[in-house]
């Protein structure tokens, strides 16, 4: 059995919270790259455009580390994780201070060959 070849990119204290990046990353997993960038190009959400600029440098490392086709890739696994967060303080009347908690992310995408051509059953 040949193994599968991946490749991946990471962006890392991305200054976002997970969740909102979670949203956006739902739509992409398992598509073809192709269709990944046509659903991120037309989705409205600032996560759209984080996610499109790290699987861009996946296919990037796909094509230049690994000699894989750009055609035949398809993002396998991806996933966000909580990055540390910045603790902020807004004064408030009466000298008070309420504090802010300013998310990080760290967005991986995994992005994989096709094991094979696509076999039409139908003949």
């Amino acid at each position: 059995m040949a193994e599968v070849k991946q490749a991946k990119a990471i962006a890392k204290y991305v200054r976002i919270a997970p969740r909102k990046v979670r949203i956006v990353m739902d739509l992409i997993r398992g598509k073809d790259v192709s269709d990944a960038f046509a659903i991120l190009k037309f989705t409205p959400k600032r996560g759209a455009t984080l996610l499109q600029k790290v699987l861009k440098s996946a296919v990037a490392n796909a094509e230049n580390n690994f000699d894989m086709d750009a055609e035949k890739l398809f993002v396998s696994t991806c996933f966000v994780d909580q990055g540390p967060t910045i603790k902020r303080y807004h004064p408030r009347s009466r000298g008070q201070a309420f504090g802010i908690l300013k998310h990080t992310s760290h967005i991986t995408v995994v992005v994989s060959e096709k094991a094979g051509e696509d076999i039409d059953e139908t003949k």
